[in-house]
């Protein structure tokens, strides 16, 4: 049997920061999905009530890459009453020629923030003006920060604003962000007035009632809705979805668990409605933005494509780093 390599979450922070390889992988990931035989089945999700748990298990199969991963995601949002945190999780990375176990990536869930926000990067990179210089984000959890770390890759941010229920979190985030970009980044109460003036706006919560509303959109914008990725979450005013060029991760998933299953659910768009997928986008077989005062919209739910991406750059890296350790059953 082949030596398995194990990689833990301190490991992988050194291995595999946000930062353009990583963008770089998730977006070839997309590009895959929509132009290879790419096998990615639907998210397995075990619910746990009593415990206010979820497992999410996601995975795909890459044509060309020599490795697949299988991610197992578990949030118990109880955890913090117990001094423990509400996510958590591992990735197996095994080989596409023989299903045997290669590496054990023990990131509790760092690898899966990592590929979302360079996910939120990519589509922002597809669709946003050229010149978005301008972003709210609304949360001010790990993915607000990372979101807004990672469009500072893509775009010459000027300032950001940051609306949190909570907002001593709000201008703790803002604080953090101010001080790691080198840019003026504000809290603020009133998220309608820093939509008005944002030409990128990124949804980061579990919220399950909309938290944007359609009337405080305007040509012109970006909206990266990354939060809804269960059937009870809901970021985004179904009424949008008819108003913007939406683009779907994966659209079948979408209609499942993202802003178009509440924009369906309210009527706001026809059942059999089509849109495009952002691996489409991306791979030039689809439009994204068409005119500069477009309002675009990416519905980002995860895909087990990002997972396989990410793992697969974590090993690569690992493996000419000679880091990590070696199990040999």
């Amino acid at each position: 049997m082949p030596d398995i390599t194990i990689l833990t979450e301190t490991d992988l922070r050194a291995l595999v920061p946000l930062d353009r390889d990583a963008i770089g992988a998730v977006r070839e990931a997309f590009v895959a999905l929509a132009t290879k035989a790419v096998v990615m089945p639907p998210i397995m999700r075990l619910d746990i009530a009593e415990a206010n748990g979820e497992v999410d298990v996601k995975t795909a199969y890459v044509p060309g890459l020599e490795s697949f991963a299988i991610k197992v995601s578990p949030g118990f949002f109880d955890n913090p009453r117990l001094g423990l945190p509400s996510l958590n999780g591992l990735m197996v990375v095994l080989s596409a020629k023989t299903g045997l176990v290669e590496a054990l990536l023990l990131d509790n869930g760092y690898l899966t923030d990592v590929r979302t926000a360079a996910a939120g990067a990519v589509a922002a990179d597809a669709l946003a003006r050229p010149d978005a210089a301008r972003v709210l984000v609304l949360g001010a959890g790990v993915q607000a920060r990372l979101q807004l770390q990672a469009l500072a890759l893509v775009r010459p941010l000027a300032a950001a604003t940051y609306w949190a229920r909570d907002a001593e979190k709000a201008r703790a985030c803002a604080r953090e962000m101010a001080e790691a970009l080198g840019i003026p980044v504000a809290a603020t109460t009133e998220p309608w007035t820093a939509a008005a003036e944002a030409d990128m706006i990124v949804t980061t919560t579990p919220a399950t009632e909309p938290i944007l509303p359609a009337d405080w959109l305007r040509p012109g914008q970006h909206v990266t809705a990354m939060g809804s990725d269960a059937e009870h979450k809901n970021e985004v005013d179904p009424a949008v979805i008819p108003r913007v060029r939406y683009v779907a991760d994966r659209l079948s998933q979408t209609r499942l668990l993202g802003e178009l299953r509440a924009a369906l659910d309210a009527g706001a768009v026809a059942e059999h409605a089509r849109f495009p997928e952002l691996g489409n986008v991306l791979a030039g077989m689809t439009a994204g933005r068409s005119a500069p005062d477009q309002i675009t919209l990416a519905d980002l739910t995860g895909t087990g494509v990002q997972d396989t991406a990410i793992a697969t750059l974590a090993v690569a890296r690992a493996r000419a780093a000679g880091a990590g350790r070696t199990f040999t059953s």
